[in-house]
């Protein structure tokens, strides 16, 4: 671990510096802090992690000027940005969140000056950010201006090593075009805008929704640009694709003797869609086609990084199970990428040796990690570390470079949760224990509520030992709702309690956040939520104290925190009352004195509940089908191409597939996605228990019933006209939430 004495310090200033700039540290303070633009200064000492091969820790002082600026010092760009935020939480109390956006500027006019510095260092030179398939969960019809903020919350967050994963396609028709393959046998092989990370891992190929236009593809293109070059001015290595091998079938014509497999098949979706070609890394053609693309892709973005992703057998099972084959797929495509970048590094998600285990057995990671002959050459990424760490039963991933990471959630689950003792405690025993470990990082599926388990987290990463988290939470709770007075101590007996239940799950069979019922195909079996880490007492509790907040500072109302929390907290209610509604129901229809009247009146109670909820949800953008289905359809002018991207977002949050093949997958408790799709699902439920008190029950009828609908839903209000109702909603958050304090007491 380095750890530098103020006085080395000082002795390392300007080494280095005629390669960085500090300007867009800079930049980033015009962006969040304008007026205050004047009153910081930024001083690189020597030169950290940049985009070497060898990275150090990262260190950084914050001290006050004789003329009362605050001095931000660091040995790289990336402690800068870490430095400037210790002083903006730690010392005025603000910060930039997801969905609330950046409160750094509700802090006092005059900044704080500080007595004595504030010194910071990292204990692991690198911090990850991004599982591949955020890029389609949450990000895939993000902006620029989402990816500003989100940058800006990596940059002061210490993150140095993000995934750049949006806009490949642009390299591959490059890549595709020069050996010969038309644009109708490229195009057709691309999935849709939601559905793209699953066709970067060679689990599917096309789309069933419509085809992947040049125009998005060109767009994406132009996107990745600006987020590359961001990233580089912050500090960043950013992490980018190459070529993995998977191919249009189309290969074969235009490379009759190329060596080709056929993947295997995915979660059961129609061959067409799925057993995706895949290119020996072995044959000729391979490294050529790697150089193609990588050669491409830096003449697009420049030489910015030597640290490619590249992912073969995400949930795929390889050709062959035998040690020389698996070997020599890791060796060549190892050499494929030195012989394009003769200092590339590989990485990779370990998520594989978990989630296919029974396949990947000792000697056979053993064998497809041993192909890279360099350790340092590979970087492997423990995807889901808080609850299925591989790297211990991989000794280390035998010897490769490899990071500790946070998975938290699947398919963007909304449910309150978190592992705050093993995001803590655990990382710091890897790294004492694990020579190879290098980085922490953060591998949600969705970017989505919890934000304050993933700060947790990235804070980890400069804090040699355990956080403590009750400090933890009081802090984060202070700069959460910053900007409008005295918070009330409701606000902080509300998270103290979330933070020893909620956010503390030790029950090993609870894995990751959950999903409320009601988002589930309904059914009368296999639907009970038996395995809650917590009483819902709490949240009930928690809900309670935090609407009280606001009887003493009616401000709260107008804090873009509280309102998204107050949101949150009631989803997370109301699903939690929606159990027990369930759980009446179909008691009452098993029990031998069934009638349609009570069940009538049960299921009644189960759709007034998500309408109830529904109204809470549209008060807030964050939790609005229009605003996911609105941004799909921004993405173009084009009415034909915005019906095909609303239909995509539309699939990938419900049937996730043409027929529902990962059906209610990547669920979400949205405003208009509980009365347009949970509501009428219900209420075909309900329907069908009444019909069959008097013959005996069908899940194969009642599931014909709920796949039309779902099927019909899939195209039901497309040209914006469901978009344009859920926009006039009126913000009325607060009266609706009195209601719900009368009914709930």
């Amino acid at each position: 671990m380095l750890l530098w004495s103020l006085w080395t310090w000082a002795a390392c200033l300007v080494l280095g510096v005629a390669t960085q700039s500090t300007q867009g540290i800079l930049d980033l303070v015009q962006r969040r802090l304008p007026n205050h633009v004047n009153d910081f200064q930024f001083q690189l000492l020597a030169n950290g992690t940049g985009n070497g091969t060898k990275p150090v820790n990262d260190n950084y002082i914050v001290s006050s000027t004789s003329d009362g600026k605050i001095l931000v010092q660091g040995n790289s760009l990336s402690a800068l940005s870490r430095g400037l935020h210790r002083y903006l939480t730690d010392v005025v109390h603000v910060d930039i969140f997801w969905y609330i956006g950046s409160q750094l500027d509700v802090g006092p006019s005059t900044l704080p000056t500080l007595n004595s510095p504030i010194t910071g260092s990292s204990i692991v030179p690198w911090r990850y950010h991004f599982n591949a398939v955020t890029f389609s969960y949450t990000a895939a019809f993000w902006t620029w201006e989402y990816w500003e903020l989100e940058l800006d919350w990596l940059a002061l967050r210490g993150v140095n090593l993000p995934l750049a994963w949006v806009g490949q396609e642009k390299i591959l028709v490059e890549v595709f075009q020069e050996i010969g393959l038309t644009n109708n046998e490229i195009i057709s092989y691309f999935s849709g805008p939601a559905f793209q990370s699953w066709n970067r891992f060679g689990n599917i190929q096309g789309s069933w929704g419509g085809e992947l236009p040049m125009e998005w593809i060109d767009n994406q293109s132009e996107l990745q640009k600006n987020i590359t070059k961001r990233m580089v001015e912050l500090g960043m290595t950013p992490v980018l694709p190459c070529f993995t091998g998977f191919v249009p079938r189309a290969i074969s014509r235009v490379l009759p003797n190329a060596t080709i497999v056929n993947g295997s098949d995915w979660n059961d979706f129609p061959a067409k869609y799925t057993n995706v070609t895949f290119l020996e890394p072995g044959d000729p053609s391979f490294a050529g086609l790697q150089k193609s693309f990588i050669s491409k892709q830096a003449d697009a973005l420049g030489n910015i990084t030597h640290i490619y992703t590249l992912d073969q057998y995400n949930e795929n099972t390889p050709y062959s199970g035998d040690l020389d084959y698996l070997r020599n797929v890791s060796y060549n495509t190892w050499q494929s990428l030195k012989a394009a970048d003769p200092e590339a590094i590989w990485m990779m998600q370990g998520w594989l040796f978990f989630s296919l285990s029974s396949f990947w057995t000792i000697d056979r990671i053993e064998a497809y990690l041993g192909g890279v002959e360099e350790n340092n050459d590979m970087i492997v990424i423990d995807l889901f570390s808080e609850t299925a760490p591989q790297w211990q039963k991989t000794n280390s991933y035998f010897g490769k470079s490899w990071l500790w990471c946070e998975l938290h959630n699947f398919g963007g689950s909304l449910g309150l949760y978190g592992q705050i003792m093993n995001i803590t405690i655990n990382p710091i025993e890897a790294l004492t224990n694990s020579s190879s470990l290098i980085g922490f990082g953060l591998t949600m599926e969705g970017q989505e509520g919890n934000e304050i388990v993933y700060d947790l987290l990235l804070d980890q990463a400069w804090s040699e030992s355990p956080i403590e988290t009750a400090t933890y939470f009081y802090n984060w709770v202070t700069r959460r709702y910053a900007g409008n007075g005295i918070i009330p101590n409701d606000l902080y007996t509300a998270w103290e309690m979330m933070r020893t239940t909620v956010y503390n799950n030790t029950n090993p069979s609870i894995v990751a956040a959950t999903k409320s019922i009601f988002e589930l195909t309904p059914n009368i079996t296999g639907m009970f939520r038996t395995n809650m880490s917590y009483s819902p007492d709490v949240v009930i509790s928690a809900f309670h104290l935090m609407f009280n907040a606001a009887q003493s500072n009616e401000d709260l109302w107008n804090n873009p925190g509280y309102q998204y929390d107050m949101v949150d907290v009631t989803r997370q209610f109301f699903s939690d009352t929606f159990d027990d509604a369930y759980r009446s129901l179909i008691t009452q229809y098993m029990s031998s004195n069934a009638s349609n009247t009570t069940l009538s009146t049960l299921g009644k109670n189960l759709t007034s509940l998500l309408t109830t909820l529904d109204s809470v949800l549209l008060t807030n953008p964050a939790f609005s089908l229009s605003t996911w289905l609105s941004a799909a359809r921004a993405a173009t002018s084009n009415v034909t191409l915005q019906n095909f991207y609303e239909y995509d977002a539309r699939n990938q949050i419900t049937l996730w597939g043409p027929d529902g093949e990962i059906s209610d997958y990547a669920s979400k408790s949205w405003g208009g996605l509980l009365s347009g799709y949970y509501v009428p699902r219900w209420q075909i439920f309900v329907n069908y228990l009444l019909e069959v008190l008097i013959k005996s029950y069908n899940y194969t009828e009642l599931s014909g019933r709920l796949l039309r609908f779902e099927l019909g839903w899939q195209t039901q209000g497309l040209n914006g006209t469901v978009q344009q109702t859920l926009q006039g909603e009126a913000e009325n958050l607060q009266n609706i939430l009195e209601g719900v304090v009368l009914k709930y007491r």
